[in-house]
């Protein structure tokens, strides 16, 4: 388990929310203190350093927190991915599966140029639909993956197997 000193004291477990049987990882806390965000910023930021990564996408809400810290450390652009409905453009949407539900995500047609180096950032992976369905768009887009970077992984989930043969990074990691 990894589990940096100073960031980990600052993610709240919560119990049973937002349904029953899950354990909610609650990261306010670390948001709210400007050392552990900035010190969690450049965790996420430090493996990509030489990775010539041109644009980062990153799914509502809270992977736009890092999403864009992380694409202007690295020097690169950033692309909301959001769910259907809420962005204005021509878009490609794909279903995923949530923990505890189904949902669809979209990104414009034109978030990038194609063969663009594409990091996708987001908070928490958890079982990986998610994130599995934001590489599918980046990749219909005709990006390539640079690589997925996350703040925390819950790995008893699952998660990455959905992400094999990718660059998955966690700064905290849960069993």
């Amino acid at each position: 388990m990894s589990r940096p000193e100073g960031l980990e004291r600052l993610v709240r477990q919560v119990p049973d929310f937002p349904v029953p049987g899950v354990l909610f990882r609650d990261i306010t806390p670390l948001l709210a203190d400007a050392g552990a965000l900035a010190e969690s910023v450049d965790a996420m930021c430090q493996p990509w350093l030489d990775a010539r990564v041109e644009i980062v996408a990153s799914m509502e809400a809270r992977g736009f927190l890092f999403g864009t810290a992380v694409a202007t450390r690295l020097k690169a652009g950033f692309v909301p991915v959001r769910k259907a409905g809420k962005l204005p453009w021509s878009t490609f949407g794909t279903p995923y599966r949530l923990e505890y539900g189904e949902d669809v995500l979209e990104m414009h047609q034109d978030a990038f140029t194609p063969g663009a180096r594409v990091l996708l950032v987001d908070d928490v992976i958890a079982t990986g639909g998610t994130a599995a369905a934001v590489v599918a768009l980046i990749e219909q887009l005709g990006g390539v993956v640079v690589g997925a970077q996350f703040l925390i992984e819950i790995a008893g989930l699952g998660g990455r197997a959905h992400l094999a043969g990718y660059d998955l990074r966690a700064v905290i990691t849960y069993t």
